[in-house]
């Protein structure tokens, strides 16, 4: 009886979720026709998972190949051999990661007693593992922040009311319930961050013991203290508990114990470790700390209030509604209770800069923010003018180096304007709201006070941040920068217009659902088999002018500068000769693909090294609501992994011979 084929299940994945997902996908079902195998890629894109496989398709699998840079659910392989490497494998080695398959050569997912990455996938982990599980954790802990502190918000607006002990809502009120749901939200923001980082490490059996480390980090009754460890302790449970449970998973038992492993044995003790260690050991000195801080600023009450404010100032900003927040404001709280209100006062002002001054900073430094960070920012600027300074956290755990000293010398430089101003505040609570409210003794040197501290904080942002774009704009087709380089002086369709004006593209239907192939969007006068420009800048300039001069760009400036921040985030070198730069703008008046040819070769920091020589650039309208560009970034990633096409594509001699080929990528 002849053999049954092999069966391989196949998931595919990239970060940004397009090229190299599809390129992966494409070269893992053509190796596997060739060498006979099975096989079902199962894609993990921008617009979700296709060709999923069914339970029954994973029960009757051979094995499983999981090519990917971010992290898939794997609980549905249990006991399958199974071959994890990064997504650039699944594109280079095809048939190695199907015949590792065949031959055996693949740890049994599930088993405590392998290795459950190869290599390939340490090697990957190695390049920055730190700041990869710090982001898991940001981007599962935002929502929290961003619901929780707007709840509250709207609660002490609408429902609150000044008093000695801070605002109040009136027991019985409505918006009492407001309050106390974005509470729940806040409360649950630590140990969601810290099990994410957890996850992020080992995977779910991390998950459990992060969230408990994330709880007792956040209340400081489990170890002494009136305020919690804050984000701060988040991270330090985080990694600790997804390190001991990455290490439990690695320890050899019987077979028999293998199975309850990861949902029993693993999360019990890696929780027992993380909570008793922080309770005991870790929770304790940090108590004894603060409360030595507390003292410390109590007896400072004598000594010059420019250097206090300065010490609080910087307190309200490192860690944003931590441990050291706390302290601060506790005692400019207790301050209030003996009846001095300038010690509340700066403390009011330095608690709302740094949601304010990164809410604005985000909206308007748009070479340092991305437009998720914007969006973030709106939340958080928010968040600042109701004194709820956790609203930068989700900026400074992407950044700390940067934004957490931008805060403190902002917050520092508007609790010291407030000092010397007399700022009095008699409700222990911060934020224009406060003002507003009637509780600010001084209220223009409040304003003038959160002013300073916003515009200083900006100004060390513009000077610390880094910009998105990996290079800086130059002069532009029609601009009157007159660099004369080569491939800048190409004349826009655009006519007399300068081209840094962001002309509207006029409304027109959306085109997505149309488009079944690539010449749908790609006519012969969108080609140029011989691109005189040697950098890659250069390139991306001689296609916009094409593209400009066609009238599907109104501004060559504006389009490169949605080409430029896409490129920021990872290059569109996709390797095997080909680049595929795209961007969204409202520059663009209808989705459109220009092709251009390079046969030397250009620099375009491809994941193999090679240099591209065929690039396809895509452009597509801010409005358009069908993600036209993902379709054709498919379509493309496909086509091109055929090498008899790419070697056609460079071979030929005409526009026309390029377009009847182009023609065939649906």
């Amino acid at each position: 009886m002849a053999k049954d084929k092999v069966k391989i299940i196949a998931l595919t994945a990239c970060p940004v979720g397009v090229a190299h997902t599809y390129m992966a996908a494409e070269n893992l079902q053509k190796a596997g026709e060739k060498m006979g195998v099975d096989i079902k890629v199962e894609t993990h894109g921008s617009i979700g998972v296709e060709n999923q496989a069914s339970a029954e398709e994973i029960a009757a699998a051979d094995g499983i190949i999981i090519a990917s840079d971010t992290n898939l659910d794997r609980t549905r392989f249990q006991g399958k051999p199974m071959v994890n490497v990064a997504v650039k494998e699944g594109i280079r080695q095809p048939e190695a990661l199907i015949q590792r398959i065949i031959d055996g050569d693949a740890a049994v997912f599930g088993e405590a007693n392998v290795a459950q990455e190869s290599e390939e996938t340490k090697s990957k982990d190695r390049e920055n593992p730190i700041y990869r599980h710090l982001m898991n954790g940001v981007s599962y802990m935002v929502p929290f922040v961003v619901v929780g502190g707007l709840l509250i918000a709207i609660a002490l607006t609408i429902g609150g009311e000044p008093t000695a002990g801070g605002i109040v809502i009136p027991e019985g009120s409505f918006w009492v319930s407001i309050e106390a749901i974005g509470g729940i939200a806040m409360s649950l923001m630590v140990p969601i961050f810290s099990a994410f980082i957890a996850y992020s490490i080992a995977d779910r059996p991390g998950l459990v013991p992060g969230m408990i480390g994330g709880f007792i980090a956040a209340d400081g009754s489990f170890y002494g203290s009136e305020a919690g460890a804050g984000f701060i302790g988040g991270i330090i449970t985080g990694f600790l508990a997804g390190y001991v449970a990455l290490w439990l998973k690695k320890v050899k038992v019987p077979k028999a114990m293998q199975s309850v492993m990861p949902i029993i044995f693993i999360p019990i003790i890696s929780s027992l470790v993380v909570g008793l260690l922080f309770i005991l050991l870790i929770g304790q000195p940090i108590a004894g700390f603060f409360e030595m801080l507390t003292n410390w600023l109590a007896g400072m009450q004598g000594a010059s209030s420019i250097v206090l404010a300065m010490i609080l100032g910087a307190m309200i900003a490192v860690d944003m509604g931590g441990p050291f927040n706390k302290v601060a404001f506790l005692f400019g709280a207790g301050m209030i209770a003996e009846g001095n209100y300038e010690i509340m006062g700066p403390i009011a002002v330095a608690i709302c800069v740094p949601p304010l001054a990164l809410g604005l900073a985000s909206m308007t430094m748009k070479n340092k923010f991305t437009k998720g960070e914007s969006e973030t920012g709106k939340a958080s600027f928010t968040m600042g003018l109701f004194g709820i300074t956790e609203g930068a956290i989700p900026f400074a755990s992407q950044d700390p180096l940067r934004v957490i000293p931008s805060i403190i010398i902002g917050s520092m430089a508007g609790a010291v304007v407030a000092s010397l101003g007399s700022v009095g505040n008699r409700v222990a609570h911060g934020g224009p709201i406060v003002a507003v409210l009637g509780a600010v003794d001084n209220v223009i040197m409040f304003f003038v006070a959160v002013v300073v501290g916003v515009a200083v904080t900006m100004l060390m942002l513009q000077l610390l941040k880094k910009d998105l774009e990996r290079t800086p704009e130059v002069a532009v087709a029609g601009a009157d920068a007159g660099d004369g380089s080569g491939s800048m002086n190409q004349v826009s369709s655009v006519g007399s217009r300068h081209e840094s004006e962001v002309v509207p593209a006029p409304t027109t239907p959306d085109k997505a659902n149309e488009i079944n192939q690539l010449s749908d969007i790609l006519t012969e006068d969108m080609i140029q088999l011989e691109l005189e420009s040697t950098t890659k800048e250069e390139v991306m300039d001689e296609l916009i002018a094409q593209l400009a001069r066609s009238g599907k760009v109104t501004s060559h400036e504006a389009f490169k500068k949605a080409i430029l921040s896409r490129e920021a985030e990872s290059t569109t070198g996709i390797g095997m000769t080909i680049a595929i730069p795209h961007g969204k703008s409202s520059a663009v008046t209808e989705p459109s693909v220009v092709f251009g040819r390079q046969t030397k070769g250009v620099d375009w920091e491809s994941v193999d090294g090679e240099p591209a020589k065929l690039i396809f650039m895509i452009a597509v309208p801010t409005a358009n609501q069908s993600d036209a560009h993902l379709k054709i970034l498919q379509m493309l990633s496909r086509r091109l992994m055929d090498d008899q096409f790419r070697t056609d594509l460079l071979n030929a001699q005409t526009t026309e011979e390029a377009y009847d080929l182009i023609k065939t990528i649906s």
